[in-house]
């Protein structure tokens, strides 16, 4: 009986114990908290190597790093006086959406955040903020 107890202790060591899917869904919690604070920089360690950006209705395709300029500017004229998610959507493992209200001076907008999961990393390939 203790053999086979060793054995099956063996087997998890060896193979790694199952992945707890809650901790896929707090992956995001950096993202958010960037865009609750209002810095481009914390939130561009997150971008995919290309991101689709809409700002307001101007959409375009950007580098990692033109993105992060377009959202400091974003973030100058409206800091941020808080962000709530309103609603997610993780049902594909590899691919997730969030839509959430981003709060500043200047008024309320809806955020769409669309990430995939790279080897354990979130990516962030498209980001919107679309005046409420």
């Amino acid at each position: 009986m203790m053999f086979l107890l060793q054995l099956l202790f063996s087997v998890f060591l060896v193979l790694g114990l199952p992945e707890n899917p809650a901790s896929q869904t707090t992956s995001i919690d950096p993202v958010i908290g960037a865009i609750e604070s209002g810095s481009s920089s914390d939130l561009a360690r997150y971008f995919d190597s290309s991101i689709s950006l809409n700002i307001n209705g101007q959409q375009g395709d950007y580098s990692k790093s033109q993105a992060e300029i377009v959202l400091k500017d974003f973030f100058k004229k409206n800091p941020s006086m808080g962000f709530t998610l309103v609603f997610k959507s993780e049902s594909n493992p590899s691919l997730s959406s969030y839509i959430g209200n981003y709060e500043s001076g200047q008024g309320q907008y809806k955020v769409f955040i669309k990430v995939n999961q790279q080897d354990a990393q979130v990516k962030v390939y498209s980001l919107g903020f679309v005046k409420a």
